[in-house]
């Protein structure tokens, strides 16, 4: 449900938070962290001291409570979005964007330079993709990573050159390679012996040879498995990504036969959400010993590193500063190449939660709070939103964990165990596992996810047919929608047995 409704469902909230507040001796709130005897509570979770606090590395960056205790982002207070455009909605302040797509970027411009090369930062498109997010990181120097030709229109409809376009995918279509090729794509992952003699018969039609020879890298698979969910590490051998470190040196061979194509790197990507270097660094040198045996076959002036960068979800994460993770990787790779007497290539990187993520916040409205008592001493809060596993699939795919609060006011009351959960028709449609929210929360309220900037969007979808949210975009206090709100005629509109009887009850 969307629209200015939502001034009168802040007006009908505040009786129910009148009752909750009169009620709330009745829930249970914890001044501890978790231990043995509390099961239920996450280990790291700890009630906060204040439950409106919000911590600075989960927010975006300019985030604050205004005088009135409104969450404001962007310079646009939260109840004011919601008002205007409805709820669940998806806000990115673009400012945030911004600036951290200039310092991941000069971050490793930084890096590299102290080495004598150069760097390419791609944005990982797959992370979150809209035209005008293409224009903020192009703007500010970045190339993109696109996987589908859905994801090339995007970067295309945005006016970026093809040549500062990469294409990934384990399975793109003659279709997809096909219109890449023709574009002048910058370069294409081979990820499959299938493919690599597809996008040679392709190039080869399409008259690419020599200097106009379509530029290729090989993905390879170093054996490192990052320190994440399985689901999320991309590098160890059992997966769908890429050749092993035996098989690429075949497949590298097979590409020098080929005068459609032109090697011009190898690249490797150990998995997603990672804090700390040393799963770069051993991934590094692995990719090194590899690239040290092909390069006497002919010289690879790219080494692609992939993405991965962690942020913060929640109080207790601490990725690793960006400008301390691009020199310990740049540094590594050339000691890597120094061991062995090669001279260090340039370097590519594919940051895509590390752009957006937190810049990104998802806004709710409070529909019912029940609390359920989970054992002797231990109450849960049950806090349902209007939106769920629709608007952030994260939870139910991986696990994953965020944090959350009340956005339109602040509260004194104690901090009280809750769960935030979606609308939709499933046990696991859980948008916040585990969050200390004031045990006055109550229907009404406006509550705020953070760090929602990444694989959200990407991962909506209609599930109960429910029609994905819009996006906004917050700057200086303006405030402007990027891709708009899907309506139930939408969804209709794909639905042809709604004509089908139309017409039969014309022709009755």
């Amino acid at each position: 449900m969307r629209g200015c409704h939502r001034l009168l469902g802040t007006f009908a909230g505040q009786a129910a938070r009148e009752r909750s507040a009169r009620d709330s001796t009745r829930l249970v709130p914890f001044h501890v962290s978790a231990s043995p005897d509390r099961p239920l509570v996450p280990e790291w979770l700890a009630a906060p001291d204040d439950a409106n606090a919000l911590v600075a590395e989960v927010w975006p960056p300019a985030a604050h409570r205004d005088e009135r205790g409104d969450l404001v982002l962007g310079g646009v207070a939260a109840y004011e979005l919601a008002a205007r455009f409805g709820t669940p909605l998806y806000v990115l302040d673009e400012d945030a964007v911004r600036a951290r797509a200039r310092e991941v970027k000069a971050a490793f411009d930084a890096a590299t330079a102290r080495h004598g090369i150069h760097a390419r930062v791609y944005y990982a498109g797959k992370a979150f993709l809209s035209t005008e997010v293409v224009r903020w990181v192009t703007d500010e120097g970045l190339a993109v990573d696109v996987a589908t030709g859905g994801e090339l229109a995007v970067a295309l409809a945005a006016g970026v050159d093809p040549a500062r376009l990469g294409l990934h995918g384990n399975n793109k279509s003659v279709a997809e390679l096909e219109r890449a090729v023709e574009l002048g794509i910058g370069s294409i992952v081979i990820d499959s012996t299938i493919e690599l003699e597809r996008l040679a018969a392709i190039a080869e039609r399409l008259g690419r040879s020599g200097d106009t020879a379509q530029k290729v890298l090989v993905r390879v698979n170093t054996g490192v498995h990052a320190e994440t969910h399985d689901f999320l590490a991309t590098a160890h051998e059992d997966q769908k990504f890429g050749f092993s470190l035996d098989a690429a040196p075949a497949v590298v061979a097979r590409i020098r036969e080929l005068p459609s194509l032109q090697l011009v790197g190898l690249h490797c990507h150990i998995g997603s959400q990672i804090f700390g270097t040393s799963g770069f660094a051993e991934s590094a040198a692995r990719l090194v010993d590899l690239y040290a045996d092909i390069r006497i076959g002919g010289e690879l002036p790219v080494l692609n590193l992939g993405g991965g960068f962690g942020i913060a979800y929640t109080s207790v994460d601490t990725p690793t500063p960006i400008a301390e993770l691009a020199g310990a990787i740049v540094d590594a790779v050339a000691r890597e190449c120094e061991v062995r007497g090669i001279p260090l290539p340039n370097l590519a990187f594919e940051p895509g939660r590390a752009i957006v993520g937190r810049a990104g916040v998802t806004l709710y409205e409070v529909g019912t709070v029940k609390p359920v008592q989970v054992s002797d001493d231990l109450t849960r809060l049950y806090v349902s939103v209007d939106g769920g596993m629709s608007d952030n699939a994260r939870p139910a795919l991986y696990g994953a964990q965020y944090s959350a609060r009340i956005a339109s006011r602040v509260s004194d009351a104690a901090p009280a165990l809750a769960r935030v959960v979606g609308r939709h028709c499933e046990s696991g449609d859980i948008v916040v596992d585990a969050e200390y929210l004031p045990g006055d929360v109550a229907p009404g309220d406006l509550l705020a996810v953070p760090a929602t900037g990444a694989y959200c969007f990407s991962l909506a979808n209609n599930y109960n047919y429910v029609p994905r949210p819009p996006v906004v975009a917050v700057s200086h206090g303006q405030a402007r929608v990027i891709v708009r709100a899907e309506t139930i005629d939408d969804l209709l509109a794909r639905d042809l047995g709604i004509s089908a009887a139309d017409t039969s009850e014309d022709s009755a």
